[in-house]
């Protein structure tokens, strides 16, 4: 049998070169001859670029001045494919070429890399030859990539045809398998990179010397090292190790870095094999690492930290136990962690055989049946709880465990996250049960809409915005009930807590940036329900992790969320308390977020110290409060938060009431004013006893002024580098390269310039 194979392969791309020849010899080992189909289009592998601009010019000049070992890295991917590669005789320029043709194959195969993706060819549309669509004889895929999370709008029926053609189908990614799955209706499966079907002795036979020696920190890098940074500077500084880069991105990724610019295919593979540690943000950068068994960490896109449920490296990385070599991250391993590279082996010789098993079957056209993993018979296993990701630390799972067997422990971006003590787990479920991620929420009709403030002066200036929250607390309070919301203990710690009285009150009010613990506080929250009436007020995620707990909704108990940015991480929040401590050489008594000494539209941050002095400035103009409003530490769920929306979980929603125009209500502007909404027969009952200045508004107009009631805020591409230095540096270091104010002519030109011209800034410098 002979398989023609449909690939990239031509240009001089590491990983490209590398699958293409892992899948002709992966094809080769289960009996079928497979020859690469010569076929490629919008593949350039020219040393100078035509010329389009600053980026072309800056790329030749920086050619011009290596063209000795860039022109022998040319030489040398064009020998290793020419000794290497089994293509075909003739070469095909167009898919009628391809019709036409008189074509030796039994089986077209296409895959891997990103042949699916349609933003890669020059009209921005499939590529029919790389779906076989020139013949009629069966096609398989093995493992290729569409490299984008959704298909372009009127594509759809396209790609319905081409895969319909298939008779065996597989895909790279989970991202893949979700778009073959609402494309065709089928369940496709995730196999191995082809590179991973190879044997680290395969790889080793054809690798040749790097010429970088043995025993070095490698760097290889496709784009900005950014969050590997520390990760190298702080390796190189603990074992001593000399640092090499292959160069993938032209800038030097360390200023002792020894660069390797003449690198074939043979030769990167040399250089993995030399290796003591790897730092790379690419993939096969990753795949190679794990092959040649080096310790590494590897950095991921913003797009795919955002999403890992559609990104390779952690699809690959947790089906083998490495997850924790992913930077920037609560769980990323110690720096010189060791890995249990005999269990990764063990996985990763499971997935082999399994990807294997698919594409013989796919060759042979033989149904995939895979066989189920078996089941080992030590014991039952844990409750499955949510991820990183997804989890909001509502405290729900610890809260509601009946044998106490989970714990709320931080992790290393400072949140708390549950987990569970195999010992004292009785295998129940019921945390899985009571966890608001792992259940979908009931739609609400759309709550009532209110801009509102506290008539009491005072009390309105003492708080964030209008004073609400103390009307509602004290109608609780007169009621006999109890009060719980967050507010900060003698170490600036944030935590929930009862309040009992009025006058207590004040420690409840204002706004506080961080993440507050609430472990202990559901359980106390049920005790106080059997004897009054009780007030909640916290993040969305919390109410709804409450309501979870309690197992519905009480009648004497009532809710307030909050409009939510995102909550900051605790770690980092006490880090900057204590640094803050530091520069004064005082321990900080009282912090207020929000304060209004400049009116309610400037905001201030102001700190008062142990020995009376106060500090006080405008919130943005804060290191914390700059860091926050980028959203650069908030915890990973904040950044898909389902609660960014106007279904509301709470008996009634509190927050700043932004947008208003200075024609509207202008004599309460200054003052503060709350945007209030009434989301419950409850909260509507509530609402009518509390002795409100209040104005009601459409609730377009609410959404328009907080745009977190319609969608949550994105991932700031920083984030990842923040915790990685978070992780390794000491925190005034981090403060001052993350969080400083830029300079003033930087500051001066953000004020001046309109939003496309600083977009179009920020892409230039990417």
């Amino acid at each position: 049998m002979k398989t023609g194979l449909l690939t990239f392969y031509h240009i001089h791309h590491y990983g490209a070169m590398l699958q293409a020849y892992a899948t002709e010899r992966a094809v080769a080992s289960l009996g079928s001859e497979c020859e690469i189909i010569d076929y490629y289009v919008n593949q350039d592998n020219t040393l100078f670029q035509r010329p389009t601009g600053l980026g072309s010019a800056a790329h030749d000049a920086h050619t011009a001045l290596h063209y000795g070992p860039l022109k022998a890295r040319y030489e040398r991917f064009e020998a290793f494919s020419r000794e290497n590669l089994n293509i075909s005789g003739r070469r095909y320029q167009s898919l009628e070429e391809l019709r036409q043709a008189e074509l030796p194959y039994d089986v077209l195969l296409s895959g891997s890399d990103q042949i699916w993706n349609p933003k890669i060819f020059p009209d921005g549309r499939f590529d029919p030859v790389f779906f076989g669509a020139f013949s009629h004889k069966r096609k398989i895929a093995y493992a290729p990539s569409f490299g984008i999370p959704r298909i372009p709008d009127g594509m759809e029926e396209e790609l319905r045809t081409y895969l319909e053609s298939f008779s065996h189908l597989s895909v790279r990614e989970r991202q893949g398998q979700g778009i073959v799955r609402d494309i065709t209706g089928k369940d496709v499966p995730v196999v191995l990179d082809p590179t991973l079907l190879l044997e680290r002795t395969d790889w080793a036979a054809a690798a040749r010397d790097g010429g970088a020696g043995r025993g070095y920190i490698l760097c290889y890098c496709i784009s900005r090292p950014d969050a590997l940074a520390p990760y190298i500077r702080r390796l190189a500084e603990e074992t001593g190790l000399p640092v090499v880069q292959l160069c993938g991105v032209r800038q030097k990724v360390h200023p002792k870095a020894r660069c390797i610019l003449s690198a074939g295919p043979a030769e990167f593979l040399g250089l993995f094999r030399d290796a003591a540690y790897v730092c790379t943000n690419s993939f096969h950068g990753t795949v190679f690492s794990v092959q040649f068994q080096k310790p590494f960490f590897t950095a991921v896109a913003p797009a795919e930290m955002a999403a890992p449920e559609s990104s390779r490296t952690f699809s690959l990385l947790s089906r083998l136990g490495l997850g924790e070599r992913i930077i920037g991250k609560g769980d990323t391993a110690d720096l010189t962690a060791p890995i249990d590279w005999a269990a990764v082996g063990e996985r990763l010789g499971r997935e082999r055989k399994l990807s294997l098993d698919y594409l013989r079957c796919a060759l042979e056209d033989r149904p995939h049946t895979p066989e189920e993993a078996p089941v080992k018979a030590e014991e039952r296993p844990l409750p499955h709880l949510a991820d990183h990701t997804h989890c909001t630390g509502c405290t729900a799972c610890a809260s509601g465990c009946p044998k106490d067997a989970i714990t709320m422990e931080r992790d290393r971006e400072g949140f708390a996250y549950p987990v569970i003590d195999g010992a004292a787990c009785v295998r129940c479920g019921h945390c899985t049960a009571v966890c608001p991620v792992l259940r979908e929420r009931p739609q609400s009709s759309m709550p009532a809409v209110f801009a509102a403030w506290n008539r009491n002066d005072e009390i309105r200036r003492d708080s964030t915005s209008g004073g609400v929250f103390t009307l509602l607390a004290e109608y609780i309070l007169e009621s006999g009930g109890v009060v719980f919301g967050a507010a900060f203990d003698g170490s600036q710690h944030l935590r929930h807590t009862a309040c009992f009285r009025k006058e207590e009150l004040w420690r409840l009010r204002g706004a506080k940036y961080v993440q507050s613990d609430l472990e202990g506080v559901f359980r106390e929250v049920r005790r106080w329900l059997d004897q009054r009436p009780v007030l909640f007020s916290g993040t969305p995620c919390q109410v709804d992790g409450l309501y979870r707990y309690l197992g519905g909704r009480p009648e004497n108990l009532t809710t307030c969320d909050l409009v939510c940015h995102g909550v900051p991480s605790p770690g980092v929040w006490e880090d900057m308390a204590r640094s803050l401590e530091a520069r004064r050489q005082q321990p900080l008594q009282a912090v207020r977020f929000r304060n209004k000494v400049a009116g309610w539209k400037d905001s201030h941050f102001t700190a008062v110290y142990g020995d009376g002095t106060v500090d006080t400035a405008p919130l943005f103009r804060t290191e914390y409060g700059r860091a926050f409003g980028r959203a650069l530490f908030l915890r990973p769920s904040c950044y898909r938060c389902p609660y960014a929306s106007m279904t509301r979980v709470g008996d009634l929603t509190l927050g700043d009431f932004w947008g208003l125009r200075p024609d509207e209500l202008p004599d309460q502007q200054e003052k503060g004013i709350s945007l209030l909404l009434v989301n419950t027969p409850h909260g509507s009952h509530i609402f009518d006893q509390l002795p409100l200045a209040k104005q009601p508004f459409p609730p377009e107009r609410a959404i328009a002024g907080n745009p977190r009631l319609a969608s949550p805020i994105p991932l700031p591409p920083e984030r990842t580098a923040f915790f990685a230095a978070y992780a390794l540096e000491p925190f005034d270091q981090v403060r001052r390269e993350f969080c400083r104010l830029p300079p003033l002519p930087v500051r001066a030109a953000g004020r001046l310039l309109s939003p496309e011209v600083k977009a179009a800034i920020r892409k230039k410098l990417k």
